[in-house]
């Protein structure tokens, strides 16, 4: 499969098709992760999703000799085997590959902040790097940080949905490598929401870490995609394009079923709540609880002022990983439980809608500017207390959603 470029094109595949040539006949033979099987429906032999970063052979000749910088967290790993990952860090350390440093996004190298937390600067214990925070000081690489590299690597796995803040982290960092002319490497990784495109479309004037670009709330595109999507419309600060390369996966498609084998941030455990996370992830602009202090972050939802009758479910959130001081702490709240339904194939707002009417204190429900933040637009909130159906809501969505389709199909990777 090839290579996305969007600069020095023609002398990086040059490059890579000498190096390829040696490296065949090395020891990097190319890492297995089988972390999802397809059946092809003609032969019905089994095809193995290989995430980039188990192209080894595709992408180690370009960093061999140079000064590296990897921007990670706890899912920048290879299943050599089922039970034994190898962070990418190691991985590249493994293979005489000179790390000069690490960076870090919103929970950490590690994975165990809060969400908007602040993360510190530190040292990686396992091996002695430094690990310079993005959700910190600074959200975007200082140029002081970002001298003597070489070369950027991305490998962070995305869940789909425009508020998760690694798009923003990947947009600095993307800015960070043009301004200083470092060429960026992304190890592309599935989508478990890549499968459609659907949500309000956030307007330029909600821009913050929580959606810098016009796209709608889940935009079913892969971190590569999308990054070439940001170069490709200009959204970098004064129009500048980063010197990008994507390695793209083996055997996705965005109708690909792949189940994360590590969860992606301490509050989306598991597949369920990466799935109801567009949906419910609408609650944190609300005094609704979406699960936060429970072990069913983003599977179920309540409040003290939700009517018992109707929201059946009774959970109390306390502090736990990832949490610290959860929204209605230490109150009983009355809630629905949501961990059984199917697959979702749409953001679902009547949950969102039905709980704004049944709640008993309405003047409080939303947070206003966080709520607009989340949803991109201060429209759905007033739809919402104007009485609009959930329905009609989403009908409202539909010209933004299929002019973005347009834009989306240019920077597709897969079908």
């Amino acid at each position: 499969m090839p290579i996305s470029k969007f600069k020095n094109t023609g002398f990086l595949f040059l490059a890579i098709t000498i190096l390829f040539c040696f490296s065949c006949g090395s020891q990097n033979h190319e890492k297995k992760e089988t972390v999802e099987v397809t059946k092809n429906s003609k032969s019905e032999s089994v095809q193995i999703l290989q995430p980039a970063i188990a192209k080894t052979n595709t992408y180690l000749p370009l960093l061999k000799g140079k000064k590296v910088a990897v921007v990670a967290n706890p899912t920048s790993v290879l299943f050599e085997t089922p039970s034994q990952p190898i962070h990418l860090v190691d991985l590249l350390l493994s293979n005489g590959i000179t790390v000069a440093k690490v960076f870090a996004p919103e929970h950490g190298f590690r994975g165990t902040a809060d969400a908007g937390e602040k993360v510190s600067d530190g040292i990686d214990t396992q091996t002695g790097l430094s690990i310079i925070s993005l959700y910190g000081k600074n959200k975007k690489p200082t140029p002081q940080q970002m001298e003597g590299i070489e070369i950027m690597v991305f490998d962070i796995q995305d869940v789909g949905v425009r508020f998760y803040t690694y798009l923003s982290t990947l947009h600095y960092v993307m800015e960070a490598c043009a301004e200083a002319n470092i060429p960026l490497l992304v190890l592309d990784r599935p989508n478990p929401n890549g499968h459609y495109v659907d949500g309000p479309m956030m307007e330029s004037k909600h821009f913050s870490f929580l959606g810098l670009h016009p796209v709608p709330l889940v935009y079913g595109m892969t971190i590569g995609e999308y990054a070439q999507m940001i170069n490709g419309e200009g959204w970098l600060q004064q129009g500048e394009t980063c010197d990008l390369t994507v390695i793209p996966m083996t055997n996705y498609t965005h109708n690909t079923i792949y189940s994360l084998p590590i969860k992606p941030s301490p509050n989306l455990p598991n597949d369920q709540a990466i799935s109801l996370y567009p949906s419910l992830g609408l609650f944190e602009g609300t005094e609704v609880n979406a699960g936060r202090g429970t072990e069913m972050q983003f599977q179920i939802f309540g409040s003290p002022y939700l009517p018992e009758e109707k929201y059946p479910f009774f959970y109390v959130p306390q502090p736990n990983d990832g949490a610290k001081h959860p929204k209605m702490e230490g109150k009983t709240c009355n809630g629905i439980d949501l961990r059984t339904i199917p697959k979702m194939d749409q953001v679902d707002l009547t949950w969102l809608v039905n709980a704004y009417n049944d709640y008993g204190k309405k003047e409080s429900f939303f947070n206003t500017k966080n709520f607009a933040a989340h949803a991109g637009t201060e429209a759905l909130q007033l739809q919402i207390q104007n009485g609009m159906s959930a329905q009609k809501i989403r009908q409202s969505w539909q010209p933004d959603i299929e002019k973005f389709k347009k834009i989306r199909e240019k920077y597709l990777l897969y079908n």
